[in-house]
């Protein structure tokens, strides 16, 4: 794997605008305000004439959660600038519907022109499916941004009664006697109809739980995950690190599983941007990818994962103690119940991983998402015949693979196919996109 933080870059005053962009404090950088620490910063350098942005001006929103570490990263460490992208405005939402809202004024209106988002909610701001008053606004999934780094914490008063992955050995009762008291088992997640409820809901009904009858399905914010169970009004919730082993350090629960354990390698979140600034602006889309690129090949360097913590964690970004990212960053695991983890293929990835790319947005996942939205009932069953039609609008993986060609991102790692082939799931069930339809027959918990 190519070390780009390595390079040494040389910046020219003389430079035109186009061919050399300035980086404010890229020569001897003070101690960086949000973590304390000396921090590496890059300049655009030789930006070719046919590959300048048309604009060096893009907002993007992110949830403090370790799925957006590529976003903060390339700004951090200036590799959106290196590629001319010298004002890019990296903005912390306070939610998911926040971010939802804010994309759906867009940056001219005081919002976001896209960045970090759980699948598939591009696909359904393009149909109009969960905008104000039913505004379609086109979308473009640009690319994946991880892969794993999730978790299902379960709280304290539940420890010892069989709660784990694989809850048919003997949590399921549980769920049963908590229904039948009146006091049914109330499971968070962070946004309704995507990654972090589907999570949840693939779990409980691989186990046997009807998540829409056995359960209560909450949503709510991530940062407030904590703070909720703290207070005993939630049972479980789904969502990305640094949150669940917050839970753990904080002795108030523990980890049931990993999203790890449930799918490996799966898709996780994505970058997307609004269809109307890609459009107008190709060359500063595909510099934006290779500055994600960029921080997704750092970030998968393990010896630089430490740096990451500390730069996350600063006060301008997730504002919590380094060490609470540097385990999980390290594949290392407090399960909380005398269960330990220590693996980095259970760690979030971000650029490879053993199956091959994380960052190329498949296809293929993209029908997973919209297959499970027709499983609960959040799209219609036809949606599965217009599922292509909506992808090929909404994926542009060709243009990550003419940004990876312009980063010179060696051809083996850019896939030739826009499938990742059979997917297979903790509980032996497997989602073969040539066959949407088989996997959904073989569900025996669903609403479809």
């Amino acid at each position: 794997m190519t070390e780009f933080s390595r390079r040494k870059f040389i910046i020219t005053a003389g430079a035109s605008a186009v061919g050399s962009v300035f980086l404010k404090g890229c020569l001897g950088n003070p101690p960086d305000s949000v973590t304390g620490t000396q921090t590496q910063q890059v300049a655009a350098v030789n930006v070719s004439p046919e590959q300048a942005p048309e604009t060096t001006r893009v907002k993007l929103g992110y949830i403090p959660i370790v799925e957006a570490a590529p976003i903060i990263i390339a700004k951090e460490k200036g590799f959106f600038a290196k590629y001319g992208m010298t004002d890019v405005d990296v903005s912390k939402q306070a939610s998911w519907g926040s971010m939802r809202d804010n994309t759906e004024i867009g940056a001219a209106g005081g919002g976001v022109d896209g960045g970090q988002y759980q699948m598939p909610m591009p696909h359904l701001i393009t149909e109009g499916r969960i905008t104000k008053g039913n505004k379609p606004i086109p979308m473009y999934v640009l690319a994946q941004l991880n892969t794993q780094g999730n978790g299902i914490a379960i709280a304290e008063k539940h420890r010892g009664k069989g709660i784990e992955l694989e809850l048919a050995k003997g949590g399921k009762n549980l769920f049963g006697q908590l229904k039948s008291a009146n006091t049914p088992f109330t499971a968070a997640y962070t946004f309704a109809q995507v990654n972090q409820d589907f999570w949840i809901r693939y779990w409980l009904a691989a186990g046997g739980v009807n998540p829409d009858a056995d359960v209560k399905l909450i949503p709510v914010p991530a940062a407030q995950t904590v703070a909720n169970m703290k207070t005993g009004t939630m049972d479980a919730f789904s969502t990305g690190d640094p949150w669940p082993y917050r839970i753990v350090k904080d002795k108030i629960g523990f980890l049931a599983m990993l999203t790890a354990d449930m799918w490996e390698f799966h898709p996780e979140e994505y970058l997307a941007l609004r269809a109307e600034w890609v459009d107008k602006h190709p060359k500063a889309t595909k510099a934006l990818l290779k500055g994600i690129m960029e921080a997704q090949q750092w970030l998968d360097n393990f010896d630089n994962r430490e740096e990451a913590a500390k730069i996350l964690g600063g006060r301008n970004y997730f504002n919590l103690p380094a060490e609470i990212l540097a385990g999980p960053f390290a594949g290392k695991y407090d399960m909380g119940e005398g269960r330990t983890v220590d693996d980095r293929n259970k760690a979030v990835l971000y650029w490879k991983d053993p199956r091959g790319s994380v960052s190329y947005p498949y296809k293929s996942h993209d029908l997973w998402f919209l297959t499970e939205s027709v499983r609960w009932g959040f799209l219609p069953p036809d949606s599965l015949t217009k599922a292509k039609a909506l992808i090929d609008k909404v994926n542009r993986e060709d243009l990550w693979k003419e940004a990876a060609k312009e980063l010179g991102v060696a051809a083996a790692d850019i896939p030739t196919s826009t499938s990742r082939g059979v997917e297979t799931f903790f509980d032996g069930v497997k989602f073969d996109p040539e066959n949407p339809t088989a996997y959904l027959k073989s569900l025996k918990i669903k609403k479809a």
